[in-house]
């Protein structure tokens, strides 16, 4: 290919020589063939790509069709129900109902409904009709030491920080809650300009990086945070130990990203490189921890305060609920983050390969939690790939008290899922600071988009709790969920997660798949106490079987 080019660049060169020799004005072939026969030249002496140097300029299709390809894939190949991360069932479904469009679909699922990991729900002959329920049902998040407990949407934004997302995002996202009557996490990036301006309900995540109520070294600033956590606008406060898309994981924001306004809003250093650890300074043992939900309770005359995980080691859960026995203080709320949950940008090891997926962590948490007796004290909230009313129902059922979505909140926005959240160049505005691609977005139009969103997919987990004869979803339990483990076994949720006696876990003896991260906890430490556990203890611990 490459002799080829250079056959074919000295024919387009002397053919245009040819031409304007004959008629001058021709010479301005040369603006066209130049640039090729400039370009092919380039691609072959350059050394980084191999493809361009050994088929010059026709080796660059190459980059554009790997460029085209998701977007091909997804409009003319993959089917209704085989797109990753969310197929194009439960994106038209978001999109319609943000629209307010029609919502149904006809000629009967499209899903398989003999394939393994299909899940349904029992319904009841005698469902209740929809004027007998409650199409805007709220949670009072708050236990013995809250002073002012937050009445909570079953359903509200999961954290995104402002600068993943653009202005026009936050402002819509927060928009919506407003006129939805539900709230926005503010993401550990901390309380913008934009999250205020619209005057949703907020919840203040606090990570690593103690943004927004951090000293010039990272440590956490007490007085800062008390200053921004008293303001009306901030319900709850959410410590951040990890997040579900990337666990374990830090992360580095370019000195070139860190404008006036992000260090303003961050409490950074403007220009410089700003590091999100990957563990918390300001505690580093469980009994800490709890110290510190106090600390921050205080500080904020007495909101609802929390900390959202993805389940790693069993062991630190059982660790950090020895901690709230030993100190009697107790989180206001849990937030359960699942492995499949969504980030603008992770390394694929993490997203693909860490942390307890969502229905696995929702229930083990609240078995353990009412293993502690201390389910009463605390709410807990279900966040991973919830966007429909079913999702809803699901995590409820398994022991969730409400749920927070990203993703689906985004599609509400009008994100297409063209997967380019970590380069800047989301094409609706959505995932970028690029200005020119951020007027996109149009605020005013976004934000009812999000609420009707919001309102609808309540309303159809509110039905679903109908359908099966409930009026609220307390009393909705695990066995009310189905799930096709084989082609001829079924299992409810009760069945496959079966629930621990109250209090089971504070006297011997234990249910016996718990003994093993009872063995290996302490409130003294989040390290396993491996040398308490004999070889024959591992060997016996079987997770669901008594």
């Amino acid at each position: 290919m490459r002799k080829a080019f250079v056959a074919i660049a000295l024919f387009l060169v002397a053919f245009t020589v040819m031409l304007g020799f004959y008629h001058p004005f021709l010479w301005w072939t040369f603006v066209f063939t130049g640039p090729i026969v400039l370009l092919g030249i380039y691609d072959m002496i350059q050394p980084k790509h191999s493809i361009v140097r050994n088929f010059p300029v026709v080796g660059r299709l190459r980059y554009f069709m790997e460029d085209m390809r998701p977007k091909v894939y997804q409009y003319f190949v993959e089917s209704d129900t085989n797109g990753t991360p969310y197929n194009r069932l439960n994106r038209s479904l978001i999109y319609q109902r943000a629209k307010k469009e029609l919502d149904t679909i006809p000629f009967g699922t499209q899903l398989n409904v003999y394939e393994n990991g299909y899940e349904w729900l029992s319904h009841s002959i005698m469902a209740i009709g929809h004027d007998d329920l409650n199409l805007k049902p709220r949670i009072l998040v708050g236990g013995p030491d809250c002073k002012q407990p937050y009445s909570a949407s079953i359903y509200n934004i999961s954290a995104m920080s402002f600068g993943s997302l653009s202005q026009n995002a936050v402002l819509a996202l927060n928009g919506g809650a407003k006129l939805g009557g539900f709230a926005h996490n503010t993401g550990e990036g901390g309380i913008s300009d934009y999250h205020r301006e619209m005057g949703g309900d907020l919840i203040w995540q606090i990570g690593t990086g103690y943004f927004g109520c951090r000293n010039m070294d990272g440590t956490f600033n007490g007085e800062a945070f008390g200053e921004r956590a008293r303001t009306d606008q901030v319900k709850m406060i959410e410590i951040k130990l990890s997040q579900g898309a990337k666990p374990g994981h830090g992360g580095m924001l370019p000195g070139k990203k860190v404008t006036p306004e992000v260090a303003r809003i961050r409490l950074v250093p403007e220009g410089k490189d700003v590091l999100s650890p990957p563990a918390h300074s300001a505690f580093s043992t469980p009994i800490e921890l709890m110290h510190f939900v106090k600390k921050l309770r205080d500080l904020s005359d007495g909101k609802p305060v929390g900390f959202k995980l993805c389940i790693g080691r069993k062991s630190e859960f059982f660790a950090i609920c020895k901690a709230m026995i030993a100190t009697n203080i107790y989180p206001d709320f849990i937030t359960i983050d699942g492995g499949e949950g969504g980030t603008g940008a992770a390394p694929q090891e993490f997203s693909n390969s860490v942390g307890m997926p969502l229905r696995d962590g929702v229930a083990f948490v609240y078995d353990v939690l009412v293993g502690f007796d201390l389910k009463k004290h605390i709410k807990i909230i279900a966040s991973g790939k919830v966007s429909t009313g079913f999702d809803i129902v699901k995590n409820i059922a398994l022991g969730a008290d409400m749920c927070n979505a990203a993703r689906g909140m985004m599609f509400a926005l009008g994100c297409i899922q063209a997967l380019e959240c970590n380069s800047n160049t989301c094409p609706t505005g959505v995932a970028t600071q690029d200005p020119s691609l951020m007027k996109g977005l149009v605020v005013e139009d976004k934000k009812v988009r999000v609420k009707n969103f919001h309102n609808q997919t309540v309303a159809s987990a509110v039905e679903l709790l109908g359908a099966a004869g409930l009026k609220e979803f307390s009393q909705l339990t695990r066995a009310y969920i189905n799930r096709r483990v084989s082609p001829n076994v079924i299992q409810n949720y009760r069945e496959t997660y079966p629930y621990v006696p109250v209090a089971s876990l504070l006297e011997t003896p234990y249910p016996s798949r718990f003994e093993l991260g009872m063995a290996l906890s302490t409130e003294t430490s989040f390290l396993p106490t491996d040398y308490m556990v004999t070889e024959v203890d591992y060997q016996n611990a079987n997770p669901y079987h008594e």
